[in-house]
């Protein structure tokens, strides 16, 4: 019996990860879940998180500061505005992101500010959750 399911990663960038898994925990913007073989079907947004895979062959995270991610029972897919290994990111990469999320709420309606002052907290937790 199959236990393994198809996950796949991609970002305008580059495609980071494509590989069969047992797990993806995810974090979704109405909060962080987890898919597995046989997940009901769904498609939902992503906020800034750690995405991470576990496999046969170990564990691997990976950084996305939003994006979308479809889940059908055997494949989950993630198409993220930006993603990183998380082996990679650095102090750089992080004060990046968190210089881009304040320009968004330095320039958005009132009618976005909210999501746009959200999405600036997830991004600088995202240092205390790298540098702990």
């Amino acid at each position: 019996m199959a236990t393994l399911m198809q996950f796949d990663l991609v970002s305008p960038e580059a495609a980071l990860a494509s590989m069969e898994v047992l797990s993806v925990q995810i974090p979704g913007s109405e909060g962080d879940f987890t898919a597995m073989l046989e997940h009901a079907p769904v498609i939902t947004t992503l906020r800034p998180g750690i995405v991470k895979v576990n496999s046969d062959k170990g564990t691997f995270e990976y950084l996305v500061t939003g994006g979308f991610v479809e889940i059908n029972a055997d494949s989950t897919s993630i198409l993220a505005e930006q993603a990183y290994d998380k082996n990679n990111v650095s102090r750089d990469i992080i004060d990046g992101l968190i210089k881009d999320a304040e320009s968004l709420v330095e320039n958005v309606d009132a009618d976005a500010k909210d999501s746009a002052d959200k999405r600036l907290a997830d991004t600088k937790l995202l240092f205390e959750i790298l540098n702990p």
